[in-house]
């Protein structure tokens, strides 16, 4: 089986499972006694966290250990925000951020505060310009990922965070898809990231926050971790967490380059061998392991189920695999294609030959799974006299929609249109999606009785 999903979460690292085992024996006491066991653990959580604090560039009485990353983000956003709540109620983040990100904007919403979603370009990445039209005088905190977890961009975060600092805004990075990789440069006032991501035991997060942040810990006091992780310490975690950091970091420079070889592999592929098929995100400015794709006329879920069979396990941003049927907020964001959605993240160690096999069953998989659809495959007929028509497709779900109007697109002439109803979310981001692929005019969206009306003009 090749695992291509380390975006999710990373195997184990072979330096985290030892670390794991050693501290186990040596760290199972409270590391805030004074007697022997106790000095012990101590000694082994302040080793860990200058050790974490070097991989991140802080100092270690700036890093503190959670219990997520995800908590590391909530508890990052919440003491930010309560530390300068004299100056506003005001967040700032991108459309793309991580789900915990913009889980704790909505609390702050409903909190009685606000927050400003920054867009992002058609490859993913924020105009750094636009975090400073988005900056207010009640603004508390600004928010940017390092690195996009779903299609691999790297954000401009040195020049965001100079634009921040300009205007006294403190900025809170997520950098739990790149930290592996290296440091966040720039001037970064908080940094959160999670230890799965790099091999290390789920469960540790980190939360780095300058000396002179404004910052105020919410809920319950506790002594731990400088009040800011309220909790016993899961000292053995912490521990293995840091030193496969320290590992991945060690092998980071040759393992880039070699992956990245790899994705630019598939990449190039995929695109010559799969037809009617979109690579989204920043060919250049990306993570190195990362690679997404988008396959029209396809189901998500059949195609992930047909890889899984093929021993290959990848994820998707695609509506089709989700039980809200809503598209990936990040693809809907970009203004790219969701259907049919690919994210294939390759963990260290991943071999040519796994590359290879990928590439050599995945055509053959889409071409499948879009003969069961009934998509067409064959280029689309002579006009006939129509000069419109309308598609119901209401009811029925991505790819669908955009399956029916591909099949009807050469029934009207040139400067015709075709008229899709339909109720599925995914619909409105992937018509327009078709046309700009296709080279066919979108003409918009109209009310109608059920759902909506997504008007499209012939031009070939």
């Amino acid at each position: 089986m090749s695992y291509f999903d380390t975006a999710s979460s990373a195997p184990l690292h072979p330096v985290a499972r030892q670390a794991l085992l050693a501290s186990l024996d040596e760290g199972w006491a409270d590391p805030a006694r004074l007697y022997r066991e106790g000095r012990r653990a101590g000694l082994l959580l302040d080793a860990a966290r200058e050790a974490a604090a070097e991989a991140v560039g802080c100092r270690p009485d700036e890093l503190v250990f959670t219990s997520s990353g995800t908590r590391a983000v909530h508890s990052g956003v919440a003491g930010a925000l309560h530390g300068r709540r004299r100056v506003g109620r005001h967040l700032v983040v991108s459309a793309v951020e991580h789900s915990s990100v913009l889980h704790a904007a909505a609390a702050l919403e409903a909190a009685g505060g606000s927050f400003t979603e920054v867009p992002v370009d058609r490859a993913g990445a924020v105009d750094p310009s636009a975090y400073g039209r988005a900056l207010r005088a009640d603004t508390a905190l600004a928010c940017l990922q390092s690195a996009n977890h779903e299609v691999g961009t790297v954000q401009p975060v040195a020049a965001t965070a100079e634009i921040c600092a300009a205007a006294g805004v403190p900025l809170l990075v997520d950098a739990a898809q790149s930290l592996a990789w290296g440091p966040v440069p720039g001037g970064w006032s908080l940094l959160t990231a999670s230890a799965h991501k790099w091999g290390g035991p789920a469960g540790v997060g980190l939360l780095a926050v300058r000396k002179g942040v404004r910052f105020a810990a919410q809920g319950p006091a506790d002594e731990r971790e400088s009040g800011r992780a309220a909790g016993f310490e899961n000292i053995p975690a912490i521990v293995a967490a840091a030193a496969s950091l320290r590992a991945v970091r060690a092998e980071a420079a040759a393992e880039s380059v070699r992956l990245r070889v790899l994705v630019d592999r598939i990449r190039t592929t995929v695109a010559g061998v799969v037809p009617d098929v979109e690579v989204v995100g920043d060919p250049v400015r990306r993570l190195p392991h990362l690679v997404t794709f988008s396959c029209l006329y396809v189901d998500g879920e059949t195609l992930l189920h047909e890889l899984d069979r093929a021993e290959f396990s990848v994820s998707s941003g695609s509506s089709c695999t989700s039980s809200t049927l809503t598209p990936s907020h990040v693809l809907k964001a970009m203004g790219v294609l969701t259907e049919g959605n690919i994210r294939v993240s390759l963990p260290a160690g991943t071999t040519d030959a796994e590359v290879d096999r990928f590439l050599e069953v995945l055509p053959g998989l889409v071409a499948g799974v879009r003969e069961k659809l009934g998509a067409p495959v064959a280029a689309a007929p002579s006009p006939a006299p129509h000069a419109s028509l309308v598609v119901d497709a209401l009811g029925r779900r991505c790819p669908i929609p955009v399956i029916e109007l591909a099949k009807v697109i050469g029934e009207v002439p040139v400067g015709g249109t075709v008229t899709v109803l339909a109720d599925d979310e995914a619909a409105r981001l992937d018509i327009p999606a078709w046309c700009e692929m296709r080279e066919q005019e979108y003409v918009g969206e109209e009310p109608a009785d059920r759902g909506s009306a997504f008007v499209v003009r012939r031009l070939l």
